[in-house]
């Protein structure tokens, strides 16, 4: 590996089935295999972010916010390598209709285009006159437009960005794929973060890191098409019970969603969910989860990017395919 210290890699059970595999209801059981457990195939990080699969070159990209940088793991040799530094402190990515890398960076206060030829476009900073916060997760939908969140994470200190004063309220926000007009869609969460459609596109959901006295997953309907798209009925979805902190969330092909999640020994991973918001199974890690995606030949690989560390486990089921 480079650039990385010394850490273990591989399988952290040596049995099987895994005992980080934990079922809370037996539906969890369909999802998982039993000879297949948690890997950890890279270690190093101080903020592990964003990861986003690039199934035509069979490598993963994610970021490594504190460092500010963005990383690459081969899957054929299992090599990790810089990809790009500095990275504007890089948090989400995503890829476009055509596999262009989209990224939301904090330390630019905007949302980039990484063309075919490696150019770098800017495709959001400012709301009107109102620079934006710290954009932070980001999903595209399937006709074309790039749905994203934005709250001030990024701007409460030098850590993971730079320090400065808000200047428009947290929103998520969608850019037309033909136009590129932007808007916002909601504000109603206090502080949106994860972010993720629903297999059919007709609900978004969004995890909301500020609500209290817990926080929550907000589900959104939507509706229309093009420049008429619009959400409506916010509701909560999901209440993080026992103190827990969702982050990063992907749906599968069923409507389940897997949510990276925080909040110490027994609650660190992944929590999954099935589509009526029963919580149905986790995957316990040794640190917070922030951030995962669906990826491998299949879709069918969960890629998890934990606080120091990038974390792998072959699933039974498969990613929403853009997502």
């Amino acid at each position: 590996m480079h650039d990385m210290p010394s850490y273990p890699i591989g399988p952290l059970s040596p049995r099987y089935p895994d005992p980080l595999l934990r079922p809370l209801d037996e539906r969890f059981n369909a999802l998982t295999t039993f000879n297949a457990g948690v890997e950890r195939l890279a270690a190093g990080t101080l903020w592990g972010e964003g990861p986003v699969w690039f199934g035509d070159g069979r490598f993963l990209l994610w970021s490594d916010i504190p460092n500010d940088r963005l990383l690459r793991w081969d899957e054929e040799t299992g090599l990790v390598s810089p990809f790009r530094r500095p990275s504007n402190f890089a948090n989400g990515n995503t890829r476009d209709r055509q596999g262009r890398l989209l990224t939301c960076e904090h330390g630019s206060r905007r949302v980039t285009r990484t063309e075919h030829d490696g150019s770098i476009t800017g495709l959001a900073e400012r709301f009107g006159e109102r620079r934006l916060n710290s954009p932070n997760d980001i999903v595209v939908h399937p006709d074309g437009s790039i749905w994203f969140t934005d709250p001030p994470f990024g701007i409460s200190d030098h850590y993971e960005g730079g320090k400065a004063e808000s200047e428009i309220a947290p929103a998520v926000y969608r850019i037309d794929g033909a136009g590129g007009t932007m808007r916002v869609m909601t504000d109603a969460p206090v502080a949106p973060n994860g972010l993720c459609f629903s297999p059919d596109r007709r609900t978004l959901y969004v995890v909301d890191s500020r609500a209290r006295p817990l926080r929550t997953i907000m589900a959104f309907e939507v509706s229309g098409e093009g420049e008429t798209t619009r959400l409506t009925a916010g509701r909560v979805h999901i209440v993080a019970e026992r103190g827990g902190l969702p982050d990063g969330l992907r749906a599968d092909v069923a409507g389940n969603l897997w949510c990276g999640w925080g909040g110490g020994e027994g609650l660190d991973g992944v929590m999954v969910f099935a589509p009526d918001a029963t919580p149905i199974g986790q995957i316990l890690l040794p640190e917070r989860c922030a951030n995962l995606c669906f990826g491998g030949l299949h879709r069918n690989r969960l890629f998890m990017a934990a606080s120091r560390s990038l974390y792998a486990v072959t699933v039974r089921t498969q990613g929403v395919a853009g997502g």
